[in-house]
């Protein structure tokens, strides 16, 4: 993929996973001189008969954030109301950047187009029962879920703590049901992002 000072995450490594067409794809995206400038990726868990929660309980740390020394032993999932009723064909959605210079991409409500057409896709190839993804504290706060088109928002999912450091890295589930992708797509875009009109 080569993304400047980013290595892909634990959950599109396909070191680690049996990835492929059927359960898997990555959307790029490249300026006009050929330059990488977006990524975004999703994947269909196996999660059996579980629901996300529970799936998660015990595999959270096969979805740590992209960053040194983390401790795992203190580190940890809560399953919130929405996780703990998922179940079927889940979707997860990362591996999220926009690239570029400041303000040549980013703030443009790019990111509200590109976010929509994963879920386009995903509905494509897979018809999933539910889309959710992991998102830091501070870019939650900013907004970006809402911008990227998620319906649902579960604060305090994930708290990744850093060895020999005492604040976590906090960590919101943001989700969506197979009827909210329907009614996210079906939306005109041109209503929340004056650049699509």
């Amino acid at each position: 993929m080569a993304r400047p000072d980013q290595v892909i995450g634990a959950p599109f490594d396909p070191d680690r996973h049996d990835l492929g067409s059927e359960n898997a794809f990555w959307l790029l995206g490249h300026d006009g001189e050929g330059k990488l400038m977006h990524t975004q990726a999703m994947r269909v868990l196996d999660t059996g008969a579980r629901s996300l929660g529970d799936y998660m309980r015990h595999g959270f740390r096969d979805f740590p954030p992209a960053v040194d020394g983390l401790d795992l032993e203190r580190s940890r999932y809560r399953a919130g109301p929405g996780a703990q009723r998922m179940r079927g064909c889940i979707a997860y959605h990362g591996e999220f950047w926009i690239g570029g210079s400041p303000g040549q991409f980013r703030g443009s409500g790019l990111s509200s187009i590109l976010g929509r057409y994963a879920f386009l896709e995903a509905m494509h190839r897979w018809d999933p029962d539910y889309v959710f993804g992991f998102m830091q504290r501070s870019v939650a706060f900013k907004g970006f879920a809402e911008r990227h088109g998620y319906m649902h928002s579960e604060p305090g999912a994930l708290r990744w703590f850093l060895q020999g450091k005492e604040t976590p890295i906090e960590g919101f589930m943001v989700y969506m049901h197979r009827e909210d992708l329907h009614y996210i797509l079906d939306m005109p875009l041109a209503e929340l992002v004056p650049m699509a009109a």
